[in-house]
């Protein structure tokens, strides 16, 4: 059973909280022998209990991700609070991730994330493709603040974990999972587990999925804005060599051919419109996105005793990415105002060796390592603005109409590495109740990159008959001298925890973490010397005081975590021409504190219900920032991604009285207050308005048929069919992207 999230406050939330833990503890009903259970986490390189992992962790088995509709890293976003991931507009299949109000708001292969996500402990640069929605994940975990010492550079703001399961050699195992639903919704997976001897095994899977988008395109090009379609492919290997000796191997690869999201065009806050049916008529030659990750890893364990283990991580990843995005068409003549377009082709390498083991009897628990990464990256990038008027003589009148052509070209060539140990030691006195931590990484990073930006202008035409000493229409090409920047950085990320067990059921920690985030480039910089120049790391300091506990027989669980985190050396994004939305420059300006809170409650109300609360609290100020004169800005800046308060609630009923079935209704509902879009106050009021979700699903499972067992589902989502922003933000107009309407289908699945 996965863990909730609460703080109860002087709401209804806080009345349906009261009277839930005044259920669990007045209830003389519940049998002693039903109680939540164990959840197991691998947050700090070894599997230990969640409730003794000294870390606000929100984990989701693969029980729970199915119940709640979960398949992809995009669709936690409404269920792990303080936890925010928005579509990028120019690429919605970009996730844009927050964690305690610290993330990325661009997206540039110059720059990279401040949340760190992982799969089978590979970390992954770009997030991009569909390796965690074709795999057969065992456990997902969203670890919450600076994650320096296990998790490396760029896990400021936390890190997420993906876990697969392994293939099996112990039997020939078979799934099929049919989804359909409106909206031309239909997903398909297929997963075969083949022991191929006592010692080897094979898994296979493959997933497609299909849905339309609810915005038609009335121009030309692509039908919709908005559809899906995406299909993936994995293979996993399992060779138990010996006794001591395990490999894994798997391959994925993903095909998506998503069409561009709707950008509408929106009132700035407090008001609102509402999701349109189609786009304007004006949209040319619309293209869906061809976006074809892939990747190769490697895992070696060798047991060198009862106590010690040696593990080897090695990964090859690489990405060709094309997207497209048509923005407001219509709205500036007969045109897209302007449309992008991105290539990208990406490769990483990452080795990672660890040494993880005991001594002392047991007592010290330690892990040590050694981490290399590489990267490579060609991206070519276009702006086209298909119609705009020029003031030729400088009178502030504009007598020529162009189109312009901007080309960006850029090169990256990254390299990391890091020692890094941690180690865990319970001392015999106080009972073996304390147990202190002390984690330490030294990370390098180096980075090159390079820049060409050329601007063309085509088709220009004069009004007036202004007399010209050449024949038009003319085309002008003017590039900008070449950029090219090169940095080394360094960094030193210590931890420490103090954790104490109260008594058997509760236990006490206090944390000073440190995490940093590299430096990089700027492709949008306002010149190239800015370019050059690049900017430096950042570093967040955390303090984090946590309480973990299990009570009545373990059928009620509460975590708590309040934290304090310094932020220094803040790469802002300062917005340096108000009327072009494109150019930006990032500066090392900012200092901040945010403070917060995570508490999660479980509770058993009955032999067959489950209550799930969870809340989420910031408090994100900036201190201080300067521009680049020097000047004291701090009142033009908010934290963007950061809702002061996010919570969600879930009921999940076992129904009895269905004999030829496992029944189950889930209901959940998610909800997160007003959050700010743009870190500039001189942008405008780019706020997203508070909104909430109810979801529910009924679902049968193990009904027996022949060879075999079936699961059936029905669910909903949004059932209210709340219209709300995703994404808020400025390209030339206000604009936004709107979340999913109501979405409603079936599951079934046959398994052997």
């Amino acid at each position: 059973m996965i863990s909730a999230r609460l703080i109860c406050r002087r709401s209804a939330g806080y009345r349906l909280c009261l009277a839930a833990v005044t259920f669990v503890f007045a209830n003389p009903l519940l049998a002693a022998s039903v109680a939540l259970e164990e959840v197991v986490v691998t947050a700090q390189r070894k599997a230990e209990s969640l409730q003794d992992a000294p870390i606000s962790i929100a984990a989701f088995s693969s029980d729970a991700l199915e119940k709640k509709g979960i398949f992809n890293l995009v669709d936690l976003r409404a269920n792990v609070p303080n936890l925010q991931m928005t579509p990028h507009p120019n690429s919605a299949t970009t996730a844009r991730v927050y964690l305690r109000g610290v993330g990325n708001n661009d997206d540039q292969i110059t720059q990279d994330p401040s949340v760190a996500i992982y799969m089978d402990g590979v970390y992954l640069a770009r997030n991009l493709g569909l390796a965690q929605e074709v795999a057969d994940i065992e456990r997902i975990e969203v670890l919450r603040g600076p994650q320096g010492t296990l998790y490396g550079r760029n896990a400021t703001g936390g890190a997420i974990n993906v876990i697969t399961r392994a293939p099996t050699t112990e039997a020939l195992e078979f799934t099929q999972s049919l989804s359909a639903g409106n909206d031309g919704y239909f997903r398909s997976k297929t997963s075969l587990n083949l022991p191929l001897g006592d010692r080897l095994a094979a898994k296979l899977a493959y997933m497609s999925m299909q849905q339309d988008g609810t915005i038609d395109n009335s121009g030309s090009g692509v039908e919709r804005f908005g559809d899906r379609d995406r299909e993936a492919y994995r293979l996993d290997l399992l060779w138990l060599a010996n006794d001591n000796i395990e490999l894994r191997y798997s391959y994925d690869a993903s095909q998506i051919d998503d069409t561009p999201p709707f950008v509408e065009r929106v009132p700035l806050h407090p008001n609102e419109a509402g999701r349109p049916n189609a786009g304007s008529p004006s949209v040319e030659n619309l293209k869906a996105n061809d976006v074809t990750p892939s990747g190769h890893a490697l895992s070696i364990k060798w047991a060198l005793s009862d106590t010690l283990e040696l593990k080897y991580i090695g990964a090859y990843r690489e990405l060709d990415n094309f997207t497209h995005q048509n923005y407001h068409a219509g709205e500036r003549g007969d045109h897209a105002t302007f449309i992008t377009e991105f290539t990208i082709e990406q490769e990483q390498t990452s080795h990672e060796l660890q040494l993880l083991g005991q001594a002392f009897s047991d007592r010290l628990d330690y892990v040590v390592g050694v981490y290399q990464f590489e990267e490579n990256a060609d991206s070519f990038d276009t702006t086209e603005v298909p119609e705009f008027d020029i003031d030729l003589t400088g009178d502030g009148i504009n007598d020529a109409r162009a189109s312009i052509l901007a080309e960006r070209d850029v090169t990256i060539d990254n390299r990391a590495s890091a020692l890094f140990g941690q180690a865990i030691y319970t001392p015999e006195w106080l009972e073996s109740r304390l147990h202190l931590t002390l984690g330490w990484r030294t990370s390098r990073d180096s980075r090159e990159a390079t820049l060409r930006n050329t601007n063309t202008l085509r088709n220009i035409t004069v009004a007036g008959g202004l007399p010209l000493p050449f024949p038009t229409p003319l085309e002008l090409t003017l590039a900008d001298p070449p950029g090219r920047g090169d940095r080394d950085f360094s960094n030193s990320s210590p931890s420490f925890v103090i954790a104490y067990d109260l008594n058997d059921s509760t236990n006490v920690y206090a944390k000073w973490v440190k995490g940093y985030k590299t430096g990089g480039y700027n492709v949008r910089a306002s010149s190239v010397e800015r370019f050059n120049a690049g900017f430096d790391s950042e570093q967040l300091v955390s303090t984090e005081l946590g309480v973990k506990g299990e009570y009545l027989d373990r059928r009620l669980r509460l975590n708590l975590a309040v934290f304090s985190a310094d932020y220094d050396d803040i790469q802002v994004n300062v917005q340096t021409n108000p009327n072009d939305p494109t150019v930006t420059d990032v500066l090392n300006a900012g200092q901040a504190v945010i403070d917060g809170a995570e508490l999660d409650v479980t509770a058993l109300l009955g032999e067959s219900l489950t209550l799930n609360v969870s809340y989420g609290y910031l408090d994100a100020d900036y201190e201080e920032v300067r521009d680049q004169q020097g000047r004291d800005v701090t009142h033009e800046f908010r934290f963007v991604n950061a809702p002061q308060h996010s919570a969600t609630i879930g009921l999940d009923y076992s129904i009895s009285a269905i004999g030829f079935a496992d029944a189950r209704l889930s209901i959940d509902y998610s909800w997160q207050a007003d959050k700010i879009e743009s870190s500039n106050i001189s942008d405008g009021h780019y706020i997203i308005d508070s909104y909430g979700l109810w979801n529910a699903r009924f679902s049968l499972a193990d009904i027996a048929v022949p060879g075999g067992g079936l699961d059936a589902a029905l669910w909903v989502r949004n059932i209210t069919d709340e219209e709300y922003y995703v994404s808020h933000f400025n390209a030339l107009f206000p604009s936004a992207i709107f979340g999913d309407p109501r979405r409603y289908g079936i599951d079934l699945t046959y398994r052997f």
